[in-house]
């Protein structure tokens, strides 16, 4: 199974993930903040995880990936649309690399609160996540409960 967790940042889902694809599998942390890369890289080490790949990544760019075309099964959108400018460009990629019948996990931020997560103008609504989702090609498989602050999806590559 390749994997790819598009804003891995830290690395909390790239580790999950690392760990539920196993020695055969291969997950790709992608991220633009390489410091974030090389610490995700050091901890998976620490843990034992040897299967993450970490990319240096520019979402915003065609092929800014760097991953090849039709290459991932399951994909992971943990909440970092409020920093994509270009969610459009985005979206096209995720497209490119997953594999039809591919599923891609949806979580980001429904409201800004307390100081945490992004500012209110900045939120990326559900219904904006789900139609860009639709307009590239995925078909919504199921919603998922992802905690107050927070909508969750599964799509699927048609």
């Amino acid at each position: 199974m390749k994997v790819a967790d598009f804003g891995s940042g830290a690395g909390y889902y790239t580790l999950l993930a690392g760990k539920m694809a196993g020695s055969s599998g291969r997950v790709f942390a992608l991220d633009i903040q390489k410091n974030l890369l090389v610490t995700l890289k050091r901890e998976a080490n620490k843990a034992h995880i040897f299967n993450i790949e970490i990319v240096a990544a520019d979402f915003e760019k065609p092929s800014g990936t760097r991953l090849k075309e039709n290459s991932i099964e399951r994909g992971i959108v943990a909440n970092i649309f409020f920093q994509i400018q270009a969610r459009e460009e985005f979206a096209k990629e995720i497209t490119r690399v997953m594999r039809s019948g591919g599923k891609v996990l949806v979580i980001d931020w429904t409201d800004s609160f307390g100081g945490i997560g992004p500012e209110k103008k900045d939120v990326f609504p559900a219904d904006a996540c789900r139609g860009l989702f639709e307009q590239n090609g995925f078909s919504l498989e199921k919603s998922i409960s992802a905690g107050v602050h927070h909508y969750g999806f599964v799509f699927k590559k048609v």
